[in-house]
């Protein structure tokens, strides 16, 4: 059974995550060739304290 770990930055709305789960596993069935029912998705969420790019925190970084 696979299992695709996804990790994200908070702030991401339900539906967003809805969508992504379903995406992600109706593509890994398809090019895996096996039942959506065998695939799991589990989704870290990382607040933007606890973790950094290029040295700067993302609590720190500026948002487009």
């Amino acid at each position: 059974m696979p299992v695709i770990e996804i990790t994200l930055s908070q702030g991401r709305s339900i539906e967003q995550k809805r969508e992504l789960v379903k995406i992600f596993t109706k593509e890994a069935a398809r090019i895996l060739k096996i039942n959506e029912s065998s695939i799991r998705i589990l989704i870290y969420e990382l607040s933007n304290e606890n973790w950094g790019d290029s040295g700067v925190l993302g609590l720190d970084m500026k948002r487009p």
